[in-house]
């Protein structure tokens, strides 16, 4: 069996084709992790492989990449199949095909599992997808109905089948397998290899290719690990909230990309922190600089990518904050060992949107510890630690400067002035204030941090991934206090269940599932009421979001059309006789939806077998 190897110096070296290299460059990806250095190589070469590695190792990358170099752009039909026991996982597979085939031209990647409507799935198949990604049991229905045709099969994957054996879709795998053409490449994955998973690989796989990966080292106990619960357009608030109420001497902050690194530095910088970027582009001399500005003070806050920050080793870090969660749990292990070094104590935080949920319970396995819920700390939080810091700044200023030249000319004043002394400190407090104001403004505070501390008021942390709870509810639509009701272009006719809606908004809004309201589901659109106070740029991005194959195109329900500037403002453009129409049809309370089970229908008669 392969041991792990030194990993080649990037992905140029493993033969992947250009249009993947330069997706991966744009996602951030810069060395690969070892089961992608040990596992690419065969797969380009069209050999089958054996693969044991954890989930959070990269072994999504570790076939996709390879598959996709090898795939016939010209062929509209299926050429790659991938298994996964979970309709999380294998939208989250197909996402990232989308995002390594972003340059590749007419590419085409489809999930299918329980759960979602057939008409959606079947209209879909139509049009063709060069790959598929689904669940065994959906997978084979579409099979039996005759909707997926194998026939032009170059590529099956497994992924996960110690969890596929587990759920009970072991004899459903085997099915596929055995429907699939002799010449088709296998690829198997498992975190463990139980008896049943050797035998299926014995059975199917020629000859594999076996690479197993060890599970990363456990991280100091030094470190406290916390995650927040934090959605992408609202990381920068996040961020500066945390700066605004953790006590730390210098902070690490991880990012994917080289320009994001450039961009958080600049707007930290603005918002008044002495921090600095930190990626691979800056000229060594430059980098030396930074770090050593880091050592001495000058800088507080570097924003950085993990090549950038290896070998890194700064005593004053006291604080790595994972603004992107890492693409796998080794460059978690990586990063956060940046603090807690010499016995020091060190805080490592990571933000985690909810549809990384796995990863997270991926890192808490390979690091073999817990990792603490945070909440986010409230605008009264923020202004009391804002306080605080002010007064002592005012006490370290009278303990350690000569103020006599001072003392005079404020005696003077009052002299003069006959001015109360009190009032000359006041006075003087907000000349040393400028124009920034003191505390937040707690009743304007972001729409995702004051969600969460209404939160909080009502009894603590939510888990977002529980199942939805209505907001309170008035008449219809936009009556209940606070909400808005906005119309979407989606519904019964594409196989929209209320469940689909409220994931989709939860997951781009940063929304908890609490404050998305009533949902009224028609024909061929819908209405959702959400919080009336959204900023304007996450009503926009929320426009661009799909949702069972079709654009939402959020709008206002009563007809409105949305003003420039921030807020929710809109101007009627409705005319006099309104809006028109009547309001879709309540499809009655909502329900998460459900995850994806076996086909209620009996196994076709004994299948043909493939060859060893």
């Amino acid at each position: 069996m392969n041991q792990v190897q030194t990993n080649p110096a990037d992905f140029r070296a493993l033969g992947l084709i250009e249009p993947v290299l330069t997706a991966l460059n744009e996602a951030g990806y810069e060395v690969p992790t070892p089961i992608q250095a040990q596992s690419i190589p065969p797969l380009i070469a069209g050999q089958d492989l054996l693969g044991q590695a954890q989930t959070g190792t990269g072994k999504t990358a570790a076939f996709a990449l390879p598959l996709l170099s090898r795939l016939d752009l010209s062929r509209k039909d299926t050429q790659i199949l991938v298994l996964a026991p979970t309709r999380e996982l294998a939208i989250q597979v197909a996402e990232a095909f989308q995002t390594y085939a972003r340059h590749l031209p007419d590419f085409h990647v489809m999930p299918i599992y329980g759960g979602q409507a057939y008409s959606v799935q079947l209209r879909q198949l139509r049009r063709g997808a060069q790959v598929v990604v689904g669940t065994p049991g959906r997978v084979m229905d579409h099979m039996r109905r005759g909707t997926l045709n194998v026939e032009g099969l170059t590529a099956l994957v497994l992924d996960e089948a110690d969890e596929m054996l587990r759920m009970g879709f072991i004899d459903d795998v085997e099915w596929v397998l055995e429907q699939t053409p002799e010449s088709c490449q296998l690829a198997l994955f498992s975190a463990t290899m139980p008896d049943v998973i050797r035998r299926v690989a014995r059975k199917h796989l020629k000859s594999p290719q076996e690479v197993r990966i060890a599970a990363a080292t456990t991280t100091a106990n030094t470190i406290r690990q916390r995650y927040w619960r934090v959605s992408g357009l609202h990381k920068l608030d996040a961020l500066t909230r945390l700066l605004e109420h953790e006590d730390f001497e210098a902070m690490l902050v991880f990012v994917r990309t080289k320009t994001e690194t450039v961009e958080i530095a600049e707007k930290l910088t603005a918002r008044g922190y002495a921090a600095e970027a930190l990626n691979g582009d800056i000229p060594q001399k430059l980098r030396e600089r930074t770090v050593d500005r880091l050592k001495r003070a000058q800088v507080d806050i570097v924003v950085a990518t993990d090549v950038a920050a290896r070998g890194l080793d700064v005593d004053r870090i006291s604080h790595v904050v994972n603004y992107d969660i890492p693409h796998d749990t080794e460059s978690y292990v990586h990063r956060i060992g940046r603090t807690g070094r010499a016995g020091r104590k060190g805080e490592a935080i990571l933000f985690v949107a909810p549809r990384e949920q796995r990863m997270l319970q991926a890192i808490e396995r390979a690091t073999r510890q817990p990792i603490e819920p945070m909440h986010m700390p409230s605008a009264r939080d923020v202004n009391e630690r804002r306080i605080d810091r002010f007064k002592q700044t005012i006490t370290d200023t009278l303990v350690g400067e000569d103020l006599s030249f001072f003392q005079n000319l404020v005696t003077e004043y009052v002299q003069e002035h006959d001015a109360d002394p009190q009032e000359i400190a006041a006075a003087l407090a907000h000349m040393a204030q400028g124009d920034s104001p003191l505390l937040l403004d707690e009743r304007s505070a972001p729409a995702a941090p004051r969600a969460i501390e209404r939160e909080r008021e009502q009894g603590g942390h939510r888990d977002r991934d529980a199942a939805p709870r209505r907001a309170p509810r008035g008449a219809r639509g936009g009556e209940d206090t606070g909400m808005q009701s906005y119309r979407v272009n989606v519904g019964q006719v594409h196989g929209l269940k209320p469940g689909n809606l409220v994931g989709a908004i939860a997951n781009e809004a940063g929304l908890d599932n609490q404050h998305i309201g009533r949902i009224n589901i028609g024909p061929e659109c819908s209405t959702v009421d959400l919080p009336a106070d959204l900023p304007r740029e996450l009503l926009q991005h929320l426009k661009q979001v799909w949702v069972c194959g079709q654009r939402l195109n959020l709008a206002p329900a009563d007809g409105r059309e949305e003003l420039g500037g921030s807020g929710g403002g809109f101007r009627d453009r409705r005319g006099p006789g309104g809006p028109g129409g009547k309001p879709p049809r309540s499809a009655g309370p909502r329900k998460p939806a459900g995850r994806a089970g076996k086909p209620g229908m009996d196994r076709p008669g004994k299948p043909r077998r493939r060859g060893m």
